[in-house]
């Protein structure tokens, strides 16, 4: 069954190496060659997000996870969709195996939005880091998975809202946050209403 990972191992090759090339961790390296232009986690791309008013897109994973791999052969991997965040979004990936530190906060937020988490963590974020919007696996494009809304999808909606109104994107995050903070300090938060059911019908 080799020869099942030779297309996926080609399409790594063929693109320029983005910022992850210069890490340490295998997981991100595995990523280097993607077309989604990837950041690490750090103030570089942080930097970058504020200055130009982006919203981030953040991705933690692990070598050994399953669906992590998934959704880069399926999402990651696809010129269209990385062709949509280089333009309008900040990419961020972190290993969580290098950093515990980030996955802990933003799996919990994840949590807090969706009553659920895993890996792949998929977090949308302001340009100063905030949290708005976040699940785990996407698949691609809408109906590869019954039911599923596909990543594609997801990935214009947000950009559309964020020309649109993104007062209303900031308000959830802070919300988030809010709630996040209450977690963090060992108080019960309010129960947030899932923003992953309504997000997309604004």
């Amino acid at each position: 069954m080799a020869f099942a990972d030779e297309p996926v191992a080609s399409n790594r090759e063929k693109h320029p190496a983005n910022k992850l090339a210069g890490e340490t961790s295998p997981y991100l390296l595995m990523h280097a060659h993607n077309p989604v232009q990837w950041y690490p986690w750090g103030e570089e791309a942080l930097t970058k997000a504020r200055r130009e008013n982006k919203v981030i897109f953040l991705s933690i994973g692990y070598s050994s996870c399953h669906w992590c791999h998934v959704m880069e052969r399926e999402s990651f991997l696809d010129e269209e969709i990385a062709a949509l965040l280089n333009e309008h979004f900040v990419c961020i990936k972190v290993d969580r195996e290098e950093r515990p530190d980030v996955d802990s906060l933003y799996m919990t937020a994840v949590q807090l939005i969706n009553q659920r988490g895993g890996w792949p963590l998929s977090v949308f974020l302001t340009p100063d880091a905030k949290p708005f919007f976040g699940a785990t696996y996407f698949p691609a494009r809408d109906n590869d998975r019954p039911g599923v809304t596909g990543f594609l999808t997801i990935v214009r909606r947000i950009h559309e809202l964020w020309g649109e109104s993104p007062e209303k994107l900031r308000e959830d995050a802070d919300r988030v946050a809010a709630a996040l903070k209450t977690e963090l300090e060992g108080r019960r938060p309010q129960a947030l209403k899932p923003l992953d059911r309504t997000f997309l019908n604004r």
